[in-house]
């Protein structure tokens, strides 16, 4: 059962845009059976996502720059760049 397979590397990486982002409803493309990791480009003060579970607004708080969050969502509802610098395509990228 693919599904029941651990997933250890991602094969595929898209950048969100910044109006994905902020829409707050945006669904990640290929979430409906399994979540998707992120990579963090920017230094985010908070990063707000929707779990793989189905909870929603569960925030991320103090994210460095570089940062790969081993953690599965559906959606990334929200964030909030430290330098209160403008959130712009691809800071965010969702790993499959």
């Amino acid at each position: 059962n693919f599904q029941a397979q651990p997933r250890v590397f991602a094969h595929d990486a898209v950048g969100l845009t910044a109006d994905q982002i902020n829409s707050g409803t945006y669904v990640i493309p290929g979430t409906e059976n399994r979540g998707v990791c992120l990579y963090v480009g920017k230094a985010m003060d908070s990063i707000t996502v929707t779990m793989e579970s189905g909870s929603t607004g569960v925030i991320f708080r103090g994210i460095n720059a570089g940062s790969f969050l081993p953690i599965l969502v559906t959606s990334v509802t929200g964030a909030l760049p430290s330098d209160s610098a403008t959130l712009i395509n691809s800071d965010i990228l969702v790993l499959y």
